[in-house]
Parts: C-alpha cells; structure tokens; sequence
C-alpha cells in the first residue's frame, strides 16, 4: 500500500467454511493495513482490479446495491465483520438479524 500498489480482499485457497474469509480483515491490519485499508481491500479496490468498478464496489446511484451491516464499527475493530447481521443484495435484503432474526429466500 506504501508503494501504491492496490491490494484486493480474497484468496486462492481452496475451501473453507462460510464466514472464515472474514478472518482475512483481521490478517490484513495485524500485517500494516489500517481497518479502512482492509475494508478497501474488499470493496472499491477488489471492484477496480476486478474491472468492475462501473458495477459494485461502492454504494453510489446504479450499482448494485449490495450492503452488509455489522453491531459496531469496524473502524475501531475490523473482527466485528466477522459477525454480518444485515445482507441486502442486489437491492433484496437476504438476511435482517437486526431487527428480525430471520434469514430470507433469495
């Protein structure tokens, strides 16, 4: 990142359980990023080298409107990513455990 090299959130790794990519938040900041480095990593920059900026990446007028939430900020401690409680994708909320508990159909 000092250099001005773009760094994007993901892996080549094979499987691993639903969630656990989160884990990388944490792994980025403990080896330099800041948490809004990290969380760049996974949005605007990973949208940029994707080519795919036009698209997602951001919550900008058309793009897809794909927003997570979390209970807290992730400013202050990037794990709280670790424990998504609002999904909304493509414009249709998929899970809302802030304030219903429940997980929709997509």
């Amino acid at each position: 990142m000092q250099a001005g090299v773009k760094i994007a959130f993901g892996t080549d790794a094979g499987v691993y359980p639903h969630g656990w990519n989160a884990k990388q938040f944490a792994h980025m900041v403990r080896w330099g990023l800041t948490p809004m480095q990290a969380i760049q990593a996974a949005t605007v920059n990973a949208a940029d080298l994707l080519g795919w900026a036009d698209r997602v990446g951001a919550v900008e007028p058309g793009k897809f409107a794909d927003v997570i939430a979390v209970a807290g900020d992730p400013v202050e401690d990037v794990t709280v990513l670790e424990h998504v409680r609002f999904v909304m994708k493509g414009g249709a909320v998929v899970k809302d455990s802030l304030t219903t508990g429940a997980t929709r159909a997509r």
